[in-house]
Formats: structure tokens, C-alpha cells, sequence
């Protein structure tokens, strides 16, 4: 019989190496876990990120297609970005929107937070519903690193393109979307 789950957390014995790329650390742990086993673990250390579900007033969203190197291709999400140190989560996506988007949200709503990947990685994403949206007159930029397509969708796209799995979407989107939704009934 498996010992029972502990509210302790794990004790580090030995941080054996880290790896920093861009704003991500890979470290490679030897932990001791509450329940006495030690094992070599390891683990992506992220600052976090924040999304936002961009709503229209004529209900419509707005999506980015964007290329990834990571599944070298094109993918369907949602508007989001990695924190700056020490940065608020509703002020990053404030940014990225304008940034990404060319738009501005005048109301902002919490969707909650999600884990992505939680077995190799501390990322956690800050997901925000954004309505009120105005077009900004400059064009939307994106950092110099992204292929970014702005796009346009009735809620029904966004619905067929999760159930036909014909179009490549990421776990924050969907899971955004349905936060969004379940906030909205009418979507």
C-alpha cells in the first residue's frame, strides 16, 4: 500500500544543473518527497504568462494563427505573452493584445489561472476574458521572432475547429475558450 500524500512539500537535496534560455530555466533536481523516495527530477522554470479571450461586439473573436518552431508549424490561439520580472499579469496581456492584435480592451475579466504542463514545468498562465474592443490606428507588431496572422472567427469556428481537430489549437486556447464560455453563456 502506497504511503498517503503529503501537504509537505519536497526537499531539494542537489540543484545538479540549469540550463537559461530566453526567459525559461531548465533545472535537473535531486529531490527528496515528502513520502521519503529520492529521485533526479527535472523541471522548466518559467516567470508565467497571461492570455486573453478577445471579444467583439458583434460577438466575434479574435484569434491569432502563429507559427512554433517547437511543433514547426502554424497553430490557432489565443493572444498571450511571458511576464516580464515582477510584472502584472493583467498589464503584460494588456500589452501583448495591442502589441499582437492591434487592439484595445476597455473591460477586463479573470478567467483564473491554468497549469499547462505541470509535470515538468512551474508555468502557470493568467487567462483573461477582453470586451470592449477598439481598433488601435497603429498596426499590430509582435516581437521581431514572430509569424503572426490576425484573425477573425464566429464562436461556431472556434467550436467546429475544436471538435474536427482539422486545425491545430494549443491546451490554453481550448481551455481559455471554454472559461470564456461558461462565463458567457450566450457564446
Amino acid at each position: 500500500m502506497s504511503p498517503l500524500p503529503s501537504k509537505e512539500p519536497p526537499k531539494l537535496i542537489e540543484n545538479k544543473r540549469s540550463i537559461d534560455v530566453k526567459k525559461i530555466r531548465f533545472e535537473v533536481n535531486s529531490i527528496q518527497l515528502p513520502i521519503g523516495v529520492e529521485g533526479t527530477f527535472g523541471i522548466i522554470k518559467h516567470p508565467g504568462a497571461a492570455l486573453a479571450v478577445p471579444i467583439k461586439d458583434n460577438g466575434n473573436v479574435i484569434l491569432l494563427r502563429q507559427y512554433r518552431f517547437a511543433v514547426s508549424r502554424r497553430i490557432l490561439e489565443f493572444p498571450a505573452g511571458t511576464l516580464e520580472e515582477n510584472e502584472d499579469p493583467l498589464s503584460s496581456m494588456q500589452r501583448e493584445l495591442g502589441e499582437e492584435t492591434g487592439y484595445k480592451a476597455f473591460k477586463w475579466e479573470s478567467l483564473g489561472i491554468m497549469l499547462p504542463c505541470p509535470g515538468y514545468s512551474d508555468e502557470e498562465i493568467h487567462m483573461f476574458l477582453a470586451q470592449d474592443l477598439k481598433k488601435l490606428k497603429t498596426k499590430p507588431l509582435g516581437d521581431e521572432d514572430e509569424d503572426i496572422e490576425v484573425l477573425e472567427m464566429k464562436p461556431e469556428e472556434i467550436e467546429a475547429c475544436i471538435s474536427s481537430g482539422n486545425e491545430a489549437l494549443d491546451g490554453k486556447t481550448i481551455t481559455a475558450w471554454h472559461r470564456a464560455r461558461q462565463l458567457l453563456k450566450n457564446l
